[in-house]
């Protein structure tokens, strides 16, 4: 038989275990990693330096500003559980997670999260029944111990994905528990309730800070009467996972975990900003739909570096103080509004 064409050759997988799509750039990928092999070096040799092999880190102005230029993948477990509380977190409760997963489980929980098992990263290879080890039963011990830990959250989809992330880069259950634990408790505020509170109210909050910073845009979504919600969930849900590239999603994360929540509204409002004039032309809802589904791809959020960088500049500034002022304004807004 003749020799099977370009198709027949399987296609090619990254350093987390997904799959490159068909139509994957090889030659500009090469190109930015050779670029960006060189920082990943510099930063290395950075971080070997700071950590001296201890297992222990301080929060500081010089860690923070290193988070933000990335943190090497071998570092990042232990960084990540420093920087969010994790693992103050399990030091305090040793066993805990185990003594969860010994615990009766409550059938309706693990049926939906049984449910949602197969949907969770399908083109990603460690997550599929045939491979070793296959992250799924992790996956599921995760969820389910998160369950019954906070069972006034129980399970809501989108929990899947992230914790299918933590598994990828901890490659530890009782870690990416605690992760879980610090995000969904402490870092995002009401994201994951059955009301989705919090959700509601911060993409309501970028649309006061679009309004703000960016008129045109805000006009123009209002003119075409689209709600943020239509374009933005998903990015609030996911933390950007499947939506922008997994390695520009983990620099994300490196400070989502020591900053906080902030950094979900620095990097929206950056690709706002960034295709300002895109969504300008915009002529319709759909056609505002396209194109926030188009901002999301393409060489300028494929280089990581180089976006992380633009995420503390191109947003200005707004503090802490700003951004509780406007989740409270929101909120009411919302609580009237579905009461």
């Amino acid at each position: 038989p003749a020799a099977g064409g370009a198709q027949d050759r399987v296609p090619s997988v990254d350093p987390y275990g997904f799959e490159r799509s068909e139509d994957f750039d090889y030659d500009s990928y090469e190109e930015l990693m050779s670029e960006y092999l060189v920082v990943l070096t510099r930063r290395s040799i950075k971080w070997s330096k700071l950590l001296k092999g201890k297992g222990k880190v301080q929060k500081n102005v010089r860690l923070k500003r290193y988070v933000r230029k990335g943190i090497p993948n071998e570092h990042r477990p232990l960084i990540w559980m420093a920087s969010s509380g994790a693992q103050d977190q399990l030091d305090k409760n040793p066993g805990y997670y185990q003594s969860l997963l010994r615990a009766h489980h409550d059938p309706k929980l693990v049926e939906t999260i049984c449910t949602d098992l197969n949907r969770t990263f399908p083109d990603n290879v460690s997550f599929r029944k045939t491979s070793s080890p296959c992250l799924q039963k992790a996956l599921f011990n995760v969820l389910s111990a998160y369950g019954h830990h906070n069972p006034s959250v129980g399970y809501c989809q989108g929990m899947n994905f992230i914790a299918g992330y933590l598994l990828i880069v901890t490659k530890d259950e009782e870690k990416s528990f605690w992760l879980m634990e610090a995000l969904l408790g402490r870092i995002l505020p009401d994201y994951f309730t059955p009301a989705m509170l919090g959700l509601k109210m911060d993409q309501e909050v970028l649309g006061e800070l679009v309004k703000v910073k960016n008129p045109k845009v805000w006009q123009t979504m209002t003119e075409q009467s689209v709600t943020w919600t239509l374009v933005v969930s998903r990015w609030f849900i996911c933390l950007y996972i499947d939506v922008l590239p997994v390695e520009t999603v983990l620099r994300v994360w490196d400070c989502l975990f020591y900053e906080g929540s902030k950094i979900l509204f620095r990097v929206a409002l950056t690709l706002i900003r960034h295709n300002e004039a895109l969504i300008h032309q915009a002529k319709s809802l759909p056609d505002v739909c396209q194109t926030f589904k188009q901002m999301t791809r393409g060489p300028w959020v494929d280089d990581c570096h180089g976006f992380l960088q633009k995420i503390f500049i191109e947003p200005g500034s707004f503090s802490a103080s700003t951004l509780t002022k406007l989740r409270a304004t929101c909120r009411s807004r919302i609580m009237a509004e579905e009461s």
